[in-house]
């Protein structure tokens, strides 16, 4: 489902998930997946990964569906903060400016909208909510956990944390 606004798009996906992983995807077509945690050694975010036109989504849900909403902006919207426990920031180049979300071994792939600056960088902001929740299950046909990323155009830039509460994301980037 889309919902259109003059600024910002939105797209809500059931997203099947297989071994809580799902992928951001440039429509390049040549994919190169990141591992998990080795975005960045000296500043894991933890939850999203990113190399060369891929973004790793980490997902709570080790296989099921979950909630996942996408916007994609024409400038920089505000975090959910009351909504999420965890939200991170990245940056990501797009070559062709079109991306898509793809559950794990692309059973199945969700277009998204075309981004607003064309081919170039953006930030990726990702929200999640239940990690620890939704780790606690293995398998879950409705998942309480639920995710939203953000899209816009924005200048390359380091990492950055936003939000950080649940045990499971503290432990991914090593906070007591």
């Amino acid at each position: 489902m889309t919902h259109l606004n003059a600024a910002m798009e939105t797209v809500t996906i059931a997203l099947g998930i297989d071994y809580s992983q799902a992928y951001l995807f440039d429509d390049t077509g040549e994919p190169n997946i990141p591992d998990h945690l080795s975005d960045n050694p000296v500043h894991p975010l933890g939850i999203i990964n990113v190399r060369g036109g891929v973004a790793l989504l980490t997902i709570g849900t080790h296989y099921g569906r979950v909630p996942f909403d996408v916007q994609v902006a024409r400038s920089e919207p505000a975090p959910d903060l009351g909504a999420y426990e965890d939200i991170v920031e990245i940056s990501f180049a797009s070559e062709v400016g079109s991306v898509s979300l793809h559950e794990w071994g692309d059973e199945e792939i969700h277009r998204l909208p075309p981004l607003p600056a064309g081919p170039g960088w953006y930030r990726l902001r990702y929200h999640a909510y239940g990690l620890d929740e939704g780790h606690a299950d293995f398998y879950e046909e409705n998942a309480s956990d639920r995710y939203l990323l953000q899209i816009w155009p924005a200048d390359e830039s380091g990492p950055r944390f936003v939000k950080s509460t649940s045990s499971r994301h503290r432990s991914w980037i090593k906070v007591d």
